[in-house]
């Protein structure tokens, strides 16, 4: 499988020039190159094919007086940019037929110098190289130091160097590992979502909800503040924006950081993980959108997935649908309503059951009952006994005779 090994670099004040020389270059021919199509596409004209569209921008353009700087760069991180818009627009066209699953793609955008991300790609046609001392080598951008945190299991294929909105610079390398799979174990496990706790798993363990962004609250209300009294346009404003920013990045690492933890604890001490497939993109337009948003459910169910498949262990996702917190795990009864503010509730079997634990159980049996289902269908709930004023209400004509009870 392929994995992604990001790295924080340090460059120079003189290759911070040459990167961002390359990263207006490869904006350059992608807005370029969306404005042609979108030229053509006004006027009635064909489709312009993925060949003919690096001769207009790339390498027609590198003769012209207006586009002659293009030569200054690597002409492979152009190429890529091109690769990321055909790559957009095959999205995009695979949304509209209905071949690409999940939420419709928007168009791309053209891409502006004031974008809080900035990226250049080089794959191994560039010759990208880590030299002996372990700087990494781009080609017109010279030896960049790199922070090595681990040492990359094989030769990448491409690496990214990324700009974040903080000022960070990032090499992002593309490589090609091998499953490492851990020793068998017996438990499996399964996980309820929450914001009161994060998780609570079938065994009854209740993670607690780190709730990252609410604790840096203060010092982003304070950086906030300070960028409101700035006048637009001057050098102060910049650094308060930038204050800003880094106070969004420690945010986001620390979460990434809490995530990953948490996720390879589950993933080492469990052979099955079942989740709740949560429509996260509904639940963040709802009052409760800064919450969803700060507890990164996706990110951390991302991870297990992915770490699953690495380490040898079982990934099930179960219906957003199955109700999960409004079934009984004793008796399999299904209660009528299950309000929000309801966290514990007593079924007519007598079992007491707290909301989020119930929810757990359900999850790891449904998602049991569904492991050896290939055609992935749905998993209902089990017989339940019909209560007597639901039970024979009337026979038919043709069924009084054979005393067939209709329900």
């Amino acid at each position: 499988m392929q994995l992604r090994y990001n790295f924080r670099l340090y460059p120079s004040p003189g290759q911070c020039h040459a990167l961002a020389r390359a990263f207006g270059c490869a904006r350059t021919v992608f807005n370029d190159g969306l404005r042609l199509r979108q030229d053509a596409r006004k006027r009635g004209l064909p489709y312009i094919s993925d060949g003919d569209l690096s001769k207009h921008v790339i390498t027609r353009a590198k003769a012209t007086p207006q586009r002659a700087w293009l030569g200054e760069v690597s002409a492979v991180l152009l190429q890529q940019a091109l690769a990321d818009l055909n790559t957009a627009y095959r999205n995009f066209f695979a949304s509209l037929s209905g071949k690409r699953k999940g939420r419709t793609v928007a168009p791309p955008r053209f891409r502006s110098r004031k974008d809080s991300r900035q990226a250049i790609r080089f794959t191994k046609n560039a010759r990208f190289t880590v030299t002996a001392g372990g700087k990494l080598r781009l080609p017109k951008i010279g030896d960049v130091e790199v922070r090595w945190s681990r040492t990359l299991p094989s030769d990448p294929s491409s690496v990214t160097v990324v700009k974040d909105s903080a000022g960070r610079y990032f090499a992002s390398f593309v490589v090609e590992t091998s499953n490492e799979p851990l020793p068998q174990t017996g438990p499996e496990i399964g996980i309820d979502l929450g914001l009161t706790h994060f998780a609570i798993t079938s065994d009854g363990r209740k993670i607690a909800n780190p709730r990252i962004l609410r604790r840096a609250a203060k010092r982003l209300r304070k950086a906030q503040k300070a960028l409101s009294r700035k006048k637009k346009g001057s050098a102060n404003r910049a650094k308060a924006k930038l204050k800003v920013a880094k106070v969004h990045a420690k945010v986001a690492d620390t979460r990434r950081d809490w995530a990953h933890k948490l996720s390879t604890m589950v993933i080492r001490d469990n052979q099955a993980v079942y989740v709740e497939d949560l429509a996260v993109s509904g639940l963040a337009r709802t009052r409760l959108a800064k919450s969803v948003h700060d507890a990164g459910w996706s990110q951390f169910v991302a991870m297990l997935e992915y770490k699953a498949v690495r380490y040898g262990r079982h990934f099930g996702r179960i219906d957003r649908w199955f109700p999960s917190s409004k079934l009984c795990s004793a008796c399999g009864t299904i209660a009528t309503s299950m309000p929000l503010n309801v966290r514990s509730w007593t079924c007519p079997c007598g079992a007491g059951n707290d909301r989020d634990v119930n929810a757990a159980i359900n999850i790891l049996a449904a998602g049991q009952a569904e492991r050896p289902n290939d055609c992935r269908a749905r998993v209902r709930p089990g017989a339940i006994p019909a209560p007597r004023e639901e039970a024979v209400t009337h026979q038919e004509p043709h069924m009084r005779q054979t005393g067939i009870a209709v329900l």
